[in-house]
C-alpha cells in the first residue's frame, strides 16, 4: 500500500532537484562563466547513481538531492529534444528548406557518409568485426542537435552550416536503425520492413503537409482571438504532440513530425508566437535531457580507463573535425566558417546513444563496448561548449589573417527596417508613409483579423504580443532603424519603452501619446519623440482655421511648427521636473559626456 506515496514522494523529489538545478545551480555557474549545457551535465554527474546517489541508501537525506529513477525522466529529457526540432521547424520554410537542398543532402551526407566509413575502419582495425564497426562508425558519426543549435544558432553562417548537417542526420536517423535491424544475426527479414515503413512514413507525412495548410491557421486564429496565452500555449502543444505520435505511429522518429509541424507553422503568422510561448518548455526539456546525459558518467570507469577513453574520443573527433571541414570547404564555405563549423561537430551526440542502443539490442556489439562509447559520447558532449570556444577563436584568426592579404570588405546586410508596433489607424498611416518614401518596415500587432486584413492588402506584418519581452526580443532591435509605439495602452507603452531603451540606448524611438502628462511620462522612460494626441489635434485644428480665415499657407505652416517644437520643449522639461534627482544627475551627466 505504500507504493504510491512512495510513487508521489520520489516524483516530488526529482522535480525538486531539476528545479533546483534550473533556478539556483545554473545561474549560480553562469556568474563563474560556466556554459550552461556543462552545468546541466555535471549536475547530472553529481546527483546520478555514481555520483551522490549511490549513497542515498546509507544517507536517506540524500534522496531529496538525488534522481532516485533515472529512467523516470527520460520522456521528459526527449520532449525537450521534440521541443528543439519543432522551434528549428519554426525557423525554417518550404524556401529557405529548398535553397539549403545542397547543403542537406551534398554537405550533409557527404560529411556523414565519410565520417562513418573513417571511423568505422578504424575500429575495424583494431580487431571488431565488420557490422560491429559499421555500428560504431555511424553512431560516432553523429553530431548534437541538442547542443550545438542552442550554441551558434541557424542564422549566422556557422549556425546555416551546423544545422544543414544537423538536418541531415536527423533524417538519417530512421534508415540507419532500421539498417541495424536488419543486421541482427537473429532475424531474416532484410530490409522489407524498412522499405515498408519508409513507404507509410512518406505517405503520412504527405498527410500532414496537407492538412497542416489548411488547418493550422484557422485553429491559431482562433486561439488568437481568444486573447488567452494559455489556450494558445495549449494549442502549440497539442500541434507538436499530435505531428510526432503521428510519425511515430508510422514507425518514424518523433522528431521527423516535430521538425514539420514546425515547418508548417512558420508558414503562418503566428510563428513568432508560437516560438516565444514554447520556449520556456524546451528549455527545461534539453536541461532535463543534459541531466540524463551526465547521469550515465561512470567516474570509476573513467578514472580506470581514461587513457583508452581519451584516445577514443580524440580519434572520433579529429576524424569528424577533417572530414567535416573538407566537406564544408568544398560546399563554398569560408575557411573561417569550415574551421569553426568542424570543431563544433566534432563530438559524438544524443543520437549516438539511440544508435548505439540500437546496436545493441540487435547483437551487433555487447554491452561492454555499448557503455564504453556511452561514457566517450557523454565526454564528448561535455565538451561541445569548450569546442565551440576554440572554433570561434580559430574561425576569428583565420579571418584576421585572410583580411590581411586582400581589401576588408564592408558586410552585407539587409537595410535596417522600422518596427512598429501597434497597428491600427496610426499605425497604418506610419507604414503607408514609409512605404511612400521607400523605407522597410515591419508591423506588429495583437489582433489576428487585424493583421490578417492588413496582410491581404500587402502591409508587411507579424502577428505578437509586444507585452512579452522574449517576442520583443524577436524582433532584433538592436539593429532596427527605429522603433514606432501606436499600441493604445499608455501603460503598456511605457514599460516597452523603459525594456527597448535599457537593451538599445541609441535606438530611436518615437511614441504616440494621450496627452501631454503622458507625453511628459514616455520622455521620462526613455523615448526619442512623443506625439500627444491632444496638442497634434489641436495644431491642425489651428491650421485649418488661420488658413480658412484667409491667412497664406506658408506662414502659417511656420507658426505651427514653430508651435510644435515649443510645446513639445515645454513636455520635455516637465518630464525632467518630475525625475529624481538622481536621474537628473544622470541624464546631465550623459549630455555633458555627449
Amino acid at each position: 500500500m505504500s507504493g504510491p506515496s512512495e510513487f508521489s514522494t520520489s516524483g516530488l523529489s526529482d522535480a525538486l532537484v531539476i528545479l533546483g538545478a534550473a533556478g539556483i545551480v545554473i545561474p549560480a555557474f553562469a556568474r563563474i562563466r560556466i556554459n550552461p549545457v556543462i552545468g546541466f551535465i555535471l549536475i547530472g554527474i553529481l546527483i546520478g547513481p555514481f555520483g551522490l546517489g549511490q549513497f542515498s541508501r546509507e544517507l536517506p537525506w540524500l534522496n531529496y538531492m538525488t534522481i532516485s529513477n533515472a529512467h523516470a525522466i527520460e520522456p521528459f529529457a526527449e520532449f525537450g529534444i521534440i521541443l528543439l526540432l519543432f522551434s528549428i521547424g519554426l525557423e525554417l520554410s518550404f524556401r529557405r528548406l529548398w535553397g539549403m537542398r545542397r547543403l542537406v543532402f551534398g554537405v550533409g551526407a557527404g560529411q556523414l557518409a565519410t565520417s562513418a566509413i573513417l571511423i568505422g575502419m578504424a575500429i575495424q582495425l583494431g580487431g571488431a568485426g565488420w557490422t560491429t564497426a559499421f555500428a560504431l562508425g555511424v553512431a560516432l558519426a553523429m553530431s548534437s542537435t541538442a547542443v550545438v543549435l542552442p550554441l551558434v544558432g541557424t542564422t549566422s553562417p556557422v549556425g546555416k552550416s551546423a544545422f544543414a548537417m544537423l538536418l541531415f542526420e536527423d533524417l538519417a536517423l530512421v534508415p540507419i536503425v532500421f539498417a541495424l535491424g536488419a543486421l541482427d544475426p537473429r532475424t531474416q527479414d532484410g530490409i522489407g520492413p524498412l522499405l515498408q515503413t519508409l513507404g507509410i512514413g512518406a505517405v503520412v507525412i504527405a498527410a500532414m503537409l496537407i492538412l497542416g495548410r489548411y488547418l493550422l491557421p484557422p485553429l491559431f486564429a482562433q486561439a488568437a482571438r481568444t486573447k488567452s496565452p494559455e489556450l494558445f500555449l495549449s494549442a502549440s502543444l497539442l500541434v507538436v504532440i499530435a505531428a510526432s505520435l503521428a510519425t511515430t505511429a508510422a514507425g518514424l522518429s518523433p522528431i521527423v513530425g516535430a521538425l514539420i509541424a514546425g515547418i508548417l507553422i512558420a508558414e503562418t503568422d503566428y510563428h513568432g508566437e508560437v516560438e516565444v510561448m514554447t520556449a520556456p518548455f524546451r528549455g527545461l526539456g534539453l536541461g532535463i535531457f543534459l541531466i540524463t546525459v551526465g547521469m550515465s558518467v561512470n567516474l570509476r570507469f573513467i578514472a580506470g580507463h581514461w587513457p583508452q577513453l581519451l584516445m577514443a574520443l580524440v580519434g572520433v573527433m579529429i576524424a569528424k573535425t577533417v572530414v567535416t571541414a573538407v566537406f564544408l570547404r568544398w560546399g563554398g564555405r569560408r575557411r573561417a566558417v569550415a574551421a569553426e563549423a568542424s570543431l563544433l561537430m566534432a563530438s559524438p551526440s544524443e543520437t549516438t546513444l539511440i544508435v548505439l542502443g540500437a546496436a545493441g539490442a540487435a547483437g551487433l556489439i555487447d554491452a561492454e563496448t555499448t557503455a564504453f562509447w556511452q561514457i566517450v559520447t557523454a565526454m564528448g558532449l561535455t565538451l561541445t561548449p569548450l569546442l565551440a570556444r576554440i572554433g570561434r577563436d580559430a574561425g576569428a584568426r583565420i579571418d584576421k589573417k585572410t583580411q590581411g592579404d586582400q581589401p576588408v570588405l564592408a558586410p552585407t546586410r539587409e537595410e535596417p527596417r522600422a518596427v512598429i508596433i501597434g497597428f491600427g489607424r496610426v499605425g497604418r498611416m506610419v507604414a503607408e508613409m514609409l512605404a511612400e518614401h521607400n523605407k522597410p518596415y515591419v508591423a506588429v500587432d495583437s489582433n489576428i483579423d487585424a493583421v490578417k486584413a492588413a496582410r491581404t492588402e500587402g502591409f508587411s506584418i507579424v502577428y505578437g504580443d509586444a507585452a512579452r519581452p522574449e517576442f520583443l526580443d524577436k524582433l532584433n532591435l538592436g539593429h532596427a532603424s527605429a522603433l514606432i509605439l501606436t499600441m493604445d495602452d499608455p501603460v503598456q507603452a511605457i514599460r516597452t519603452v523603459k525594456r527597448v531603451r535599457a537593451w538599445c540606448p541609441d535606438l530611436t524611438i518615437v511614441a504616440r501619446a494621450r496627452d501631454t502628462e503622458h507625453a511628459a511620462a514616455l520622455y521620462r522612460a526613455g523615448v526619442t519623440d512623443a506625439v500627444p494626441e491632444t496638442l497634434e489635434s489641436s495644431l491642425q485644428l489651428s491650421e485649418a482655421v488661420l488658413v480658412d480665415l484667409g491667412m497664406a499657407m506658408g506662414p502659417v505652416i511656420a507658426s505651427i511648427h514653430e508651435k510644435r517644437a515649443e510645446m513639445r520643449q515645454q513636455i520635455m522639461e516637465q518630464g525632467e521636473m518630475a525625475e529624481e534627482p538622481v536621474q537628473r544627475g544622470k541624464r546631465l551627466r550623459d549630455a555633458l559626456e555627449r
